[in-house]
C-alpha cells in the first residue's frame, strides 16, 4: 500500500471539516486550526479574504506553481518518517542512506538536462540559483570582468541581482526584446565587450512563455568566451534541455514548477571549461562550498523523482497540453473578438497562454474570473497595480498590458476545466464590454485612437 494513501486517510480522520461558530478541534491538530481560521465553508460556497466563491476554483496558474505529483510524494515520504538521517553524517547508516538518496536524486536531475551529476548543486530554488549565478560569477571575476548582459524581460530576481551589481559599480546592459519577446541576436553580439563577465537570458519566459533561441545564444557566448547563464525554471521538464548543445555555463532550476516540492531547486555549474562563483552564503561547506547548509533529503528526493517522471512523460505531456491550449484559445476566439496573444506564436511553450482582451479593464476581469485561478503575470509581482514590465518591453500598449491574463495549463489539467474556463472568460469579457462606452464606440465604427480627449 502506498504511504501517501495511508497518510491521507490518517489525516482525514484527524482533521475536522471547517465549521461555523465554536469548533472543538483536537489540541494536537495545528492543521485543523489553520484550516478553521482561513475560511468558512457552507452550502453556498467558500469565503476567503472577503471573496465569496461557489467552490474551489479550477487551477490554471501552472507558471506560479504546480501541484505535486502523487508519485513524487510517495518517493519523499520514507525520508520524512523512517530514513530521516542527515546526509552529511558520515559515521552511521542513517547518514549513509540519506547521502545515497541525495546522490541518486542528483543523477536524476543531471540526466534530464544531459549534464554530469558532479555539475549539479542543490539550492532552495531558482531565485537562490539566480543570485549565486549573477552575483557569484561577477564577484569571483571582479578584477577583470565588470559587465553583465541580460534582457528587459528577465525574472525579477535576475533584474534585482543586476541592479545590486550596478550599485557595487558594475555595468549592466539590459537588452530590449522584439515585439514577439525574442532577443535580437545581432544586438546581443554588439553588446558584448572585452570585460563582459556574464550573459544571463531566460530560457522560457515565465509571463509570456516564449522560448529564446538558446543554441544560437550559446554559440555567440562561446565565440566571445563569455559565460552563459540561463534561468530554466519554466523550461525544465517541459522542453528538451541539452547543456552541451546550448553551451550553458550556469543554469537555475526549480522543483515546484515540475510537479515536485517547494523549497528546493538546483544550480547547474559547468566543469569543463570550469566556471567559478563566489558563494553567497557562508557555512559548513556543503555542496562543494557553493551552497552551505544541510541538504533537505526529502525535498531533494522529491525533486529527483519529479525530474525522472518528466524525462519519461515530457513528450506525452507536451502533446496533451498543446491540444488543451488549442481548445482554450479556439474556444475563446470563436465567441469573442479583440484578443491578442502576447509573445511569439511559433516559439512558445504551449502550457503558457498570455492573452490581452481589448476594451476590458484588467483588474475587473481578474475579479470576475475568481472561479478560475489565473493571474495577470508573474506571481512575484502580482501585488503591483502597474502593467507588466514584460509586456511593456514587448511594446504592448498600456491599456492592453492592463488586460492581460496568463492561463497556465499542466499535466493534471482536464478538458472539462478548459471548457469551463472558456465559458467563464467569454461570459465575463462580454459582461464588461457591455458596460464599456469605448466598446460601444468601436462597434459604431469610431477609431478610438483618432479621438482627441479633452480635459474638463
Amino acid at each position: 500500500m502506498m504511504l501517501s494513501k495511508f497518510l491521507t486517510t490518517a489525516l482525514r480522520r484527524t482533521i475536522p471539516k471547517p465549521c461555523h461558530g465554536t469548533c472543538h478541534l483536537r489540541p494536537f491538530s495545528t492543521a485543523a486550526a489553520v484550516v478553521g481560521e482561513l475560511y468558512e465553508e457552507d452550502t453556498t460556497g467558500i469565503t476567503m479574504k472577503g471573496v465569496k466563491i461557489s467552490g474551489r476554483p479550477l487551477y490554471l496558474d501552472m507558471q506560479a506553481t504546480s501541484p505535486m505529483d502523487p508519485r513524487v510524494l510517495d518517493a519523499m515520504l520514507p525520508y520524512h518518517i523512517s530514513r530521516f538521517g542527515n546526509p552529511h553524517s558520515r559515521t552511521h547508516y542513517y547518514g549513509w542512506e540519506s547521502d545515497q538518496a541525495v546522490e541518486a536524486a542528483r543523477a536524476q536531475v543531471a540526466t534530464l538536462v544531459k549534464a554530469s551529476p558532479k555539475e549539479i548543486i542543490f539550492t532552495s530554488g531558482a531565485t537562490e540559483s539566480n543570485n549565486i549565478s549573477v552575483k557569484g560569477v561577477l564577484h569571483f571575476y571582479r578584477d577583470k570582468k565588470r559587465h553583465v548582459i541580460t534582457t528587459q524581460t528577465e525574472h525579477k530576481c535576475v533584474l534585482d541581482s543586476c541592479r545590486h551589481l550596478q550599485q557595487e559599480g558594475f555595468d549592466v546592459t539590459y537588452l530590449p526584446v522584439e515585439s514577439d519577446g525574442l532577443v535580437d541576436l545581432e544586438k546581443l553580439r554588439a553588446a558584448i565587450r572585452p570585460d563582459t563577465g556574464l550573459v544571463s537570458i531566460m530560457m522560457v519566459n515565465n509571463e509570456i512563455g516564449v522560448i529564446q533561441p538558446m543554441e544560437e545564444i550559446g554559440k555567440i557566448c562561446k565565440e566571445f568566451n563569455v559565460p552563459f547563464h540561463t534561468d530554466a525554471a519554466q523550461a525544465l521538464g517541459k522542453i528538451p534541455i541539452d547543456v552541451e548543445k546550448m553551451n550553458i555555463s550556469l543554469m537555475s532550476l526549480s522543483g515546484h514548477k515540475i510537479y515536485g516540492p517547494k523549497g528546493v531547486g538546483a544550480l547547474y555549474m559547468r566543469r569543463r571549461p570550469r566556471i567559478r562563483v563566489e558563494p553567497q552564503m557562508s557555512g559548513g561547506g556543503q555542496e562543494r562550498g557553493i551552497r552551505s547548509g544541510t541538504v533537505p533529503t526529502p525535498l531533494v528526493v522529491g525533486f529527483g523523482a519529479a525530474c525522472e517522471l518528466a524525462m519519461k512523460e515530457m513528450e506525452y505531456d507536451d502533446l496533451r497540453i498543446k491540444a488543451l491550449q488549442e481548445r482554450l484559445l479556439n474556444g475563446i476566439r470563436s465567441k469573442i473578438d479583440g484578443i491578442v496573444i502576447n509573445g511569439s506564436v511559433e516559439r512558445r511553450y504551449a502550457g503558457n497562454l498570455n492573452l490581452s482582451f481589448a476594451y476590458v479593464e484588467g483588474e475587473s476581469l481578474l475579479m470576475g474570473l475568481k472561479e478560475v485561478a489565473v493571474s495577470s503575470g508573474s506571481a512575484c509581482t502580482s501585488a503591483s497595480l502597474e502593467p507588466s514590465y514584460v509586456l511593456r518591453a514587448l511594446g504592448v500598449e498600456e491599456d492592453m498590458a492592463h488586460t492581460s491574463i496568463r492561463y497556465g495549463i499542466g499535466r493534471f489539467t482536464t478538458v472539462q476545466e478548459i471548457d469551463r474556463a472558456v465559458d467563464l472568460t467569454v461570459k465575463q469579457v462580454e459582461k464588461l464590454r457591455e458596460m464599456s462606452p469605448l466598446y460601444e464606440m468601436v462597434k459604431e465604427g469610431i477609431d478610438i485612437k483618432s479621438i482627441q480627449w479633452a480635459q474638463h
